[in-house]
């Protein structure tokens, strides 16, 4: 009798997802190489702060978890997606509890209770305070390394090998560094998962590191896999304004900081009434909007009534409490336990990516998706605060589970999926600047970035089609980066210009229901 040979699985990328997608595929046989942009600790994941949301405590019940993820989605999340995150996502954290990640206890040894915008219960579980996903990241690095999954660091992600209309490997450029050329490497299997990140590089101003430049999402459009909601951006509402980019969790807010004008007036009130704590979307939108109103300067986070009245406690809990944040604060020779400190937006989360069901199964065979590169469905038009941990545990510990499964039946369900961004190309621009990825990002930041219309979407997307119109011969790992994020560019903006109404993290502001609405708003404030 012959034995069948073990499924071949790629996973290109090192977060939650990508990690946990290559430890239960290994679990279940198959031969698993995980290939990695940078070492293979330096995902995103790493820098997440506020924490994971799950049921995890007797008096929060997973209906109230499913609503708040649907509200903050604006209607346009998948129930069914939404209903696996919440479920399963309790089992999840309990592996990841298994695999070494100590959250957060208090004096009785029960988790500590963390507290986000837009959710109706203290669901938030973190660790070592405000590093969570570094406390994953070392936990299921830590389990890789010990396993049999065959690793290649310093990898980067060129194309899909497509055979017969069937995924079968990735082309890489492994071992670039600025003094050696990398060489080109052709990887085959059976399966490949993309577990890539998002595409924060697409803005002038975001909390992500260099390396999300959408290069998963680039290489399934290539492919020909489809794609959705890339018009979906989320953009943090606070982030330090002094010095390099760093995000200011969330969960400062939850712990009853609050958001002041430089006049000192809590201003997140005037644009919903759950105020500071508010979907993500609409709080940073009112920052925006205020720092509009003072011609450019940020706004303030107040952390300053914090728990005590004497400052040197209050600083004492900051510390403890968010010491990663506490750090960069004081670096930038800021002291937010006696003063506010200037917070401006950010992006932050790509809400969309490539299509796939409820196993990360794309529409292309032989090809999945996992985390910030998927839209499995579940976050719609706007994430509900620390879901993005959740998802990549629950949709990569799924598609880990079903790729032995699905290579022995070599049967690929239907995706099902429609790719809103597929529209007329736009007309090349007249008067077009050099291209340089400083310059794409200042135009997305500017015309595809927080508030939006028909006029600057329009000129972007003329633009970018000059862009991509341009004959370049890409060699660099940071020149594929910049076709990957002009591609991606080009969709994102095409959906944005499709979808005419405003819904979560896409505000339009020439939609006519949102004139109205803010022509009351004034009719209210005069």
């Amino acid at each position: 009798m012959t034995e069948t040979a073990a499924p071949r699985a790629i996973v290109v990328g090192s977060g939650i997802a990508g990690l946990l997608t290559a430890l239960h595929a290994a679990e279940h046989g198959c031969r698993v190489t995980l290939a990695t942009k940078d070492v293979l600790e330096h995902a995103n994941t790493r820098f997440a702060q506020g924490g994971i949301a799950g049921v995890m405590f007797d008096d929060d019940r997973a209906e109230d978890h499913v609503h708040d993820t649907l509200v903050a989605g604006a209607g346009l999340s998948d129930e069914a997606a939404v209903r696996v995150l919440v479920d399963e996502g309790p089992d999840r954290i309990r592996e990841l509890i298994a695999l070494g990640v100590a959250f957060d206890r208090d004096d009785r040894g029960g988790f500590v209770k963390g507290l986000e915008a837009a959710h109706s219960y203290p669901r938030i579980l973190h660790a070592g305070g405000d590093a969570t996903g570094t406390a994953i990241e070392k936990a299921l690095v830590a389990r890789l390394r010990a396993s049999e999954v065959a690793v290649v660091e310093h990898a980067f992600l060129v194309d899909l090998v497509v055979t017969d209309g069937r995924v079968a490997g990735v082309e890489l450029i492994v071992g670039e560094s600025d003094a050696v050329p990398g060489r080109r490497e052709t990887l085959t299997a059976d399966a490949v998962v993309l577990a890539t990140g998002g595409a924060g590089e697409l803005y002038a101003h975001s909390t992500n590191p260099e390396v999300a430049t959408a290069d998963g999402i680039a290489a399934a459009i290539r492919a020909g896999a489809e794609v959705r909601d890339l018009e979906f951006v989320q953009f943090h509402p606070t982030v330090l304004a002094v010095g390099d980019s760093f995000l200011v969790s969330e969960a400062v807010r939850g712990e009853g900081a609050t958001l002041v004008d430089e006049h000192g007036r809590r201003f997140a009130f005037d644009a919903h009434p759950d105020g500071e704590l508010a979907p993500r979307d609409v709080v940073a939108r009112a920052i925006a909007h205020q720092m509009e109103v003072q011609d450019g300067r940020p706004v303030f986070l107040d952390a300053t009534r914090l728990h005590a009245d004497d400052p040197a406690e209050r600083a004492e809990f900051l510390a403890r409490r968010f010491p990663t944040i506490d750090a960069a604060v004081h670096e930038r020779g800021l002291d937010w336990a006696r003063e506010p400190i200037p917070v401006t937006p950010a992006a932050h989360y790509l809400m969309g990516g490539v299509a796939t069901d409820l196993f990360g199964r794309t529409s292309l065979p032989g090809l999945y998706a996992v985390g910030e590169a998927a839209r499995t469905g579940v976050h719609g038009a706007n994430r509900l605060a620390s879901n993005s941990l959740l998802e990549g545990a629950v949709f990569g510990a799924r598609a880990g589970d079903a790729i032995a499964a699905d290579t022995a039946s070599g049967v690929w369900p239907a995706a099902g999926v429609a790719d809103l961004a597929r529209t007329s190309a736009a007309p090349p621009a007249t008067d077009v600047p050099a291209f340089s990825r400083a310059a794409l990002q200042e135009l997305m930041w500017e015309d595809a970035g927080l508030v939006r219309d028909e006029a600057g979407l329009g000129h972007a997307a003329s633009l970018i089609a000059s862009w991509r119109a341009q004959s370049r011969a890409p060699r660099t790992e940071h020149d594929f980066e910049d076709e990957n994020l002009l591609l991606v560019a080009e969709r994102a903006v095409a959906a944005a210009r499709a979808r005419r109404g405003s819904v979560g993290a896409h505000y339009r502001s020439d939609d006519s229901a949102e004139v109205v609405r803010e022509s009351e708003k004034e009719a209210v404030a005069c």
